[in-house]
C-alpha cells in the first residue's frame, strides 16, 4: 500500500497499464500486462492479512463432453515438479489455508486460494503454478477423474460394462437437479450460436465421448500465459508475487497469438419458445410441477453502465416481496414461487435477465407470459415510483459498503465478481467503483422516464427472448439408464478380447496407483510452529450510555448490525415443528399496523435486511444443557438507524399473521425451497437422518432441518392448497403463529447485542430499551429446550426422492468439546477424510466426495459421501474406515497435516461485524475463551498414541449403535437391499420423501 506505481512503470518483467483507488473498500487497483507473453495480472492492494490468489483462463467448449470440467479436476492430479497423484487435495493437509478450491464456468476455468501466513501463500501458489500450466494430464488420472469404462458382474453373473468417473457422477447428480437441468437449458436456448449452447460442466450422455488426446489438446489451447489471468490481493507485497510467477511461469513461454473471445450471440428478431424435460417420479402431483418463464438477452457484460442499470431494475422488479414483479406473478397464485434462475445474470459475454414461476401446470405458461408483459406495460405506462428507485440504489449502496468472508473470504468474493468482466475484456475498475455510474444514472432519472424506457428496451420491444417451459417427465430417468444400458451393451458386444484385457488392466493399473504409498515429501508443507497459539478473543465494550445491549466498538464502514437471541423455550412443544417457518414469517408476514408489501418497501429503503433464525443445540461448558432460541437480526446504515428500530418495534411490539393470501404464498415458497435443497444438499439431510436419535437436540436438527421438516410442511401445504381444508388450515396457522409470537415476546426473554461505531449503538441501545419497556411482563427467560418428543429409535433406512445419485450418512455418539477426547476426535475426522474416504470413496468409488465430520457441539461423530454412485459399499467403506483408524495406519508427519486442517478451521480471519457478532453468540451458547482455549493448546500437543487410544475408544466395525440414512431414487435404494440381503444383512427401510 505503501508503494508508488504509476502507469507505464516496468516491474519484474510487467509494465502497469493503470492504478486506481477503490475508496470503497480502501484499496488501490494495479493492472499489469507481462511484457512477453501478453499475460494479464489484476492487482488489489489492501491491509487485508487474509491474501488471496488466483489464475485463470478463458476456456471455450465446444460440445458438452465437460471437457474444460474435467480438465480442471485433471490438472490437480499431479504435475511436472510436484509428481504425486494428488498434490491439490495433499496440500489441503499440508495448509493453513482459508479457502482453496478451483471452478469451471460456462467460458472460464480458475484456481484461487486464500491464506493468511505468507510462507503458505508461496507454497500454495508453487503447486497453483505448476498443475495449471505444467499438468501431467496421464491416461489414468484421465479415466478417474472424468470417464472410464469397468467390468463388473451383472444380474446373471456374466460381467458387464459400467461408466466410472468422478465428473460423471458428479453431473449426474447435478442434472438430477431441476435447477441445474433449466439453468442449462435456458443457457443453451438464449445462446444457440456460441459457447454457452454447451453444458461446460458435462452432459452425462457426452462425457463418454470425450478422450484423453482432446482433453490435451484443449489444455494446450487454452492453458497458455497468452490466455491466462492472474489476480493477487491483500497485504503482502506485489513485487514479490510477480517475481515468482515470472520465475516459476511466465520465463518459459513466449508470447503465443491466439483469439479465445466469445462472440457476442447474433440477435434474434422474432422470440421463440422452448421445452426442457427433467425427471419427477411423483405421479401424485405432476401435473402441477412444471416451470415457466421468460427469458432475455441483455446488455454486453463491459457496457458497465447498462450492467448497473440492470442490476438497478433487478431490484425494483424482484428484490423483495413488495417489487411489482415479483409480487404480481406470486400473488397470481399459478405457482409456488419464482422460477429457478429468477434474475440478471451478469456472467456471460452478453448478459441475461430470467424471470417466471415454478409449480404450475402447463397451461398456466402463457398466463406467466401475460403477467409478465401486463407489469411491465404498467411500470412504463404509469411510471415507476421513486421509492422503489431509491430502495434498488439504497440496496446496492449497502451491498457496496458491507465487507464480510461469507460465503467466501473477501478477496475470493472480488475475484469471482470481476472475473467474467476480465476475460470479456471490460474493466474491472469500473466494475468495483460504481459511484461515476451511479451519478450518471442520477442525471437520467433527473431528464424523466428513463428507466421506463430501459424496460421498453431490455424487454418489452426485445425480440430476443425465449418462452421457456420445464416440464416433469416421469420416465425419463427410466429411458436414459435403458439408453446408457443398451449404449454399453452396444460398446461390449464391439469389443474384442484383447479390448477387454485392456480394460481390465486399466482398472488393475488405476487401483493399484491409488492403493500405492507415496512420499510426499516433495510438497511443501507449514510445521506446527506455523500456527499462532493464540487464539482470536472480541471482548464487548463498555461504553457510556449503553445499558440494555451488549455493545462491540467496531470499524464497520457505517453499518449499525443488531442481533437478539429470543428464547424459544416457552413455545409448545406441538408448535415446535413449526418454529422454522415461524421465523420466515415473522419478518414477511406483515404485522397488526402495516401490511406485509409496506413492511418489505420500508425494510428495502432502509435496512440492509431484518431477519430471524432458529437455533437449537447443547451449551459448551460441562453442564451441556440445552439451549433454544430464535435470532432476530437486522442491520443499517447509521444515517437509518431509527427507522431499522422503528420496524424491529413494529414487528416486536404489534406482530400479526392475519393476511392468510400471504401466510399461504409464504409456505408455498417454503416448501418449494426446501424441496429444492433435498438432491443439492442430500449429504446434510442423509446426515441430519442418521443423527437424529443420538439427543434431543440432533432429533430437534431434523424437525427443524432435515427430512422431517420438509415432510411436515409439505403436509400442511396440501392442507392449505386444498379447497376444502384451506381457510381452516390458514386459520389455524394465524391461531399457531401468533400464540408461538405471544411465547416469544416477553420481557427478560431477549438478550440484544449492537455492533458499529459509538455513537450509533448508543442512538441504537436508547430505541432497544424503549422497545423493551413496551413488551409484556414474561415469567423468566427461555433459552432453554423444552421436552420435545424426538425420534429415539436407531435410524436404519432409505429415503426416496428424484436422483440419479446416493448420498449416505452414518453417525454414532462420541463427545463434545470439553471431554479431553474432543482434540483427537478432530483430527481423526481429518485423517479419516484425507487418508482413506478420499481415495475410497471418491477416487476409487467414483463419488464427487466422501468425508467425516465430528460436531465438538453436540458429541456426534458422522460419516457422509456426495453424488455417490455406490450404497452398500459406501457403507462397508465406513466399516473399513473404524479399521483403519484403530489399526493406526497413520504417521505422525498425517496427525501433524490433521491438526493443520483443524487450526485452519478454526483459526479461519473474520472482519469486524462477523467476528463481533460469533464473540456475542459464544457468549450465548457458552463457549468461553477458556474452553476454546485448552481445545487448541490441546489439540497442538496431539499425537499418534493419542489419537490411536482415542480411536480404539469410539469406533468400532459393528454397526449396532450407529444411525444409517441413505436419499437415493427407488431404484439404487432396492437394489442396494439386494446386495445387503445376499450378504444375509438386514435391508434398510424405505420411505418416501
Amino acid at each position: 500500500m505503501n508503494q508508488t506505481f504509476t502507469p507505464g512503470q516496468a516491474i519484474c518483467g510487467y509494465r502497469i497499464q493503470q492504478v486506481s483507488p477503490l475508496p470503497a473498500i480502501n484499496a488501490h487497483l494495479i493492472q499489469l500486462v507481462h511484457e512477453k507473453t501478453k499475460a494479464v495480472h489484476i492487482h488489489i492492494a489492501n491491509e487485508d492479512k487474509e491474501n488471496t490468489f488466483g489464475v485463470f483462463f478463458r476456456t471455450v467448449p465446444t460440445d458438452s463432453t465437460g471437457v474444460a470440467h474435467i480438465l480442471e479436476h485433471t490438472v490437480l492430479c499431479g504435475s511436472e515438479k510436484y509428481k504425486v497423484r494428488d498434490p491439490f487435495f495433499s496440500m489441503l493437509k499440508r495448509s493453513l489455508s482459508t479457502f482453496m478450491n478451483a471452478f469451471t464456468a460456462s467460458d472460464w476455468t480458475m484456481y484461487p486460494f486464500s491464506t493468511q501466513n505468507k510462507k503458505d501463500y508461496y507454497n500454495l501458489m508453487d503447486v497453483y503454478l505448476d498443475a495449471a500450466f505444467f499438468p501431467e494430464i496421464d491416461h489414468l488420472s484421465f479415466k478417474q477423474e472424468g470417464h472410464r469404462l469397468e467390468l463388473e458382474p451383472g444380474e446373471k453373473g456374466e460381467p458387464e460394462l459400467v461408466y466410472k468417473g468422478v465428473v460423471y457422477n458428479e453431473m449426474k447428480g447435478a442434472m438430477s437437479s431441476p435447477g441445474q437441468v433449466m439453468s442449462r437449458a435456458l443457457l443453451k436456448g438464449l445462446y444457440p450460436d456460441t459457447t454457452y449452447a454447451n453444458n461446460s460442466g458435462g452432459d452425462p450422455a457426452d462425457i463418454p465421448k470425450l478422450t484423453h488426446e482432446e482433453l490435451k489438446t484443449f489444455h494446450a489451447r487454452y492453458y497458455h500465459p497468452s490466455n491466462s489471468y492472474f489476480y493477487t490481493y491483500g497485504n503482502l507485497p506485489l513485487a514479490e508475487s510477480l517475481s515468482f510467477i515470472e520465475k516459476k511461469v511466465l520465463s518459459r513461454f513466449d508470447f503465443l497469438e491466439m483469439d479465445t473471445r466469445v462472440p457476442s450471440q447474433p440477435r434474434w428478431q422474432a422470440p421463440k419458445a422452448m421445452t426442457q424435460a427433467y425427471a419427477y417420479a411423483d405421479t401424485d402431483n405432476i401435473a402441477a410441477k412444471y416451470q415457466g418463464c421468460l427469458a432475455w438477452l441483455t446488455p454486453d457484460i463491459a457496457d458497465h453502465f447498462e450492467v448497473l442499470v440492470m442490476a438497478v431494475l433487478e431490484q425494483i422488479l424482484l428484490g423483495n416481496s413488495a417489487s411489482p414483479l415479483r409480487k404480481a406473478l406470486i400473488d397470481s397464485t399459478l405457482g409456488s414461487a419464482l422460477c429457478d434462475g429468477t434474475g440478471f445474470d451478469s456472467d456471460n459475454r452478453d448478459t441475461m435477465f430470467v424471470c417466471g414461476l415454478k409449480d404450475i401446470e402447463v397451461s398456466a405458461v402463457p398466463e406467466v407470459e401475460k403477467i409478465i408483459f401486463n407489469t411491465l406495460e404498467t411500470l412504463v405506462g404509469k411510471g415507476i415510483d421513486q421509492h422503489l428507485i431509491d430502495s434498488a440504489i439504497h440496496q446496492i449502496e449497502f451491498s457496496r459498503k458491507e465487507i464480510t468472508n461469507t460465503p467466501y473470504p473477501y478477496g475470493i468474493k472480488l475475484l469471482v465478481g470481476v472475473a467474467s468482466v476480465i476475460v470479456h475484456e471490460g474493466d474491472p475498475v469500473t466494475a468495483i467503483n460504481i459511484d461515476d455510474d451511479l451519478e450518471k444514472l442520477q442525471a437520467e432519472l433527473a431528464k424523466g422516464p428513463f428507466l421506463e424506457g430501459r424496460i421498453r428496451r431490455y424487454f418489452l420491444d426485445n425480440p430476443h427472448r425465449l418462452v421457456f417451459t420445464l416440464a416433469p417427465d416421469k420416465d425419463i430417468e427410466t429411458r436414459q439408464a435403458e439408453n446408457v444400458r443398451l449404449e454399453l451393451q452396444k460398446i461390449r458386444k464391439s469389443l474384442s478380447d484383447a479390448e477387454l484385457a485392456q480394460i481390465n488392466k486399466d482398472a488393475e493399473a488405476l487401483k493399484k496407483r491409488q492403493e500405492t504409498e507415496e512420499n510426499l515429501d516433495v510438497l511443501p508443507t507449514l510445521v506446527l510452529e506455523d500456527v499462532p497459539p493464540e487464539i482470536e478473543i472480541v471482548h464487548p465494550d463498555t461504553i457510556k450510555g449503553i445499558t440494555c445491549a451488549t455493545a462491540f466498538d467496531k470499524a464497520t464502514s457505517g453499518i449499525l448490525y443488531f442481533t437478539c437471541p429470543v428464547g424459544a423455550g416457552n413455545i409448545a412443544p406441538d408448535l415446535f415443528p413449526l418454529v422454522p417457518f415461524f421465523a420466515r414469517a415473522f419478518p414477511n408476514a406483515g404485522t397488526k399496523k402495516s401490511s406485509y408489501v409496506q413492511m418489505a418497501e420500508r425494510m428495502d429503503l432502509y435496512t440492509g435486511g431484518i431477519s430471524m433464525a432458529p437455533f437449537s443445540g447443547t451449551h459448551f461448558n460441562q453442564a451441556g444443557d440445552g439451549h433454544s432460541f430464535l435470532a432476530l437480526q437486522g442491520k443499517a446504515l447509521d444515517r437509518n438507524i431509527d427507522h431499522l428500530f422503528d420496524m424491529v418495534d413494529e414487528y416486536i411490539n404489534d406482530s400479526g399473521f392475519k393476511d392468510h393470501d400471504r401466510l399461504k404464498s409464504l409456505i408455498l415458497q417454503y416448501q418449494a425451497g426446501l424441496e429444492a435443497a433435498i438432491v443439492g444438499s442430500g449429504h446434510r439431510y442423509a446426515i441430519t437422518l442418521s443423527a437424529r436419535h443420538l439427543s434431543t437436540v440432533a432429533g430437534i436438527d431434523e424437525l427443524w432441518h432435515g427430512i422431517a421438516q420438509y415432510t411436515r410442511i409439505k403436509a400442511l401445504t396440501a392442507r392449505v392448497n386444498n379447497e376444502k381444508t384451506g381457510a381452516q388450515a390458514l386459520a389455524e396457522l394465524e391461531k399457531d403463529l401468533s400464540a408461538m409470537a405471544a411465547a416469544v415476546m416477553r420481557k427478560d426473554n431477549f438478550k440484544p447485542a449492537v455492533i458499529g461505531s459509538v455513537t450509533s449503538m448508543v442512538q441504537a441501545d436508547k430505541r432497544i430499551e424503549n422497545i423493551y419497556d413496551n413488551l409484556p411482563n414474561g415469567s423468566s427467560q427461555a433459552f432453554y429446550t423444552p421436552r420435545i418428543k424426538t425420534d429415539t429409535l436407531q435410524p436404519y433406512d432409505g429415503w426416496m426422492t428424484n436422483t440419479t445419485v446416493s448420498f449416505v450418512g452414518q453417525s454414532f455418539k462420541a463427545v463434545r468439546i470439553s471431554h479431553e477426547d474432543a482434540p483427537a476426535l478432530s483430527v481423526i475426522a481429518k485423517l479419516l477424510r484425507a487418508l482413506f474416504l478420499h481415495r475410497e470413496i471418491r477416487e476409487k468409488g467414483g463419488a464427487y466426495g466422501g468425508f467425516a465430520l465430528y460436531n465438538m457441539e453436540e458429541g456426534i461423530f458422522s460419516f457422509g459421501s456426495y453424488r455417490d454412485p455406490h450404497i452398500k459399499r459406501t457403507l462397508d467403506v465406513y466399516a473399513d474406515a473404524c479399521d483403519f483408524i484403530t489399526q493406526g495406519q497413520f504417521t505422525e508427519t498425517d496427525v501433524k497435516e490433521a491438526i493443520l486442517q483443524v487450526c485452519s478451521d478454526i483459526d479461519k480471519p473474520e472482519t469486524p461485524a462477523p467476528s463481533a457478532m460469533k464473540a456475542f453468540y459464544r457468549q450465548i451458547t457458552k463457549l468461553s475463551d477458556e474452553i476454546r482455549k485448552a481445545f487448541k493448546d490441546a489439540l497442538l500437543g496431539m499425537d499418534k498414541q493419542k489419537v490411536a487410544e482415542t480411536a480404539g475408544r469410539y469406533f468400532f466395525r459393528d454397526d449396532a449403535a450407529k444411525g444409517i440414512s441413505v436419499i437415493s431414487s427407488k431404484s439404487l435404494l432396492e437394489q442396494a437391499n439386494q446386495e445387503l440381503e445376499a450378504e444375509g444383512r438386514k435391508p434398510l427401510t424405505l420411505y418416501k420423501i
